[in-house]
């Protein structure tokens, strides 16, 4: 299992505004539903799209943040690895499979100009340094 490779990678929009929480120990959780499509064409060559809903949740500072500037219809780049959970409801075992993410980024929306989203994603990169919860300069770095 050594060899072995789970990470997904996915560009869509949030169909639903973002759902924050606190686990006990303090760490934030956010969970959101991205729609993810395809485009072809079939045989007739008429075109065809299809949309994909894909579960996402995000954990401590990432999920924080999602919380903070994510919205519905906000374009994200996600990237992490897949899980898949088993539940019963009703007396019928059932699965639901979900994104753990290990980078989100945001990108341009109808709103805001695309230097904005890459001002952001920089400012809430993994090498930014600082104070211990980094969100004190966080706000002076982002232009919106």
């Amino acid at each position: 299992m050594a060899n072995d490779l789970n990470s997904c990678s996915f560009i869509g929009r949030l169909g639903r505004d973002v759902e924050s929480r606190y686990m006990p120990n303090g760490d934030a959780v956010a969970s959101f539903s991205l729609a993810v499509g395809s485009t072809w064409k079939d045989k007739q060559g008429n075109k065809q799209d299809s949309t994909e809903w894909v579960n996402v949740t995000a954990f401590g500072k990432l999920g924080e943040i999602c919380g903070q500037y994510l919205k519905k219809g906000s374009q994200v780049y996600v990237s992490g690895r897949m899980k898949t959970e088993k539940y019963e409801k009703d007396g019928i075992e059932r699965y639901s499979t979900k994104i753990i993410a290990s980078n989100i980024q945001m990108l341009g929306s109808k709103d805001k100009p695309e230097s904005s989203a890459n001002d952001y994603q920089k400012a809430s990169g993994g090498s930014r340094s600082g104070g211990a919860s980094g969100f004190d300069d966080l706000e002076d770095s982002i232009p919106f």
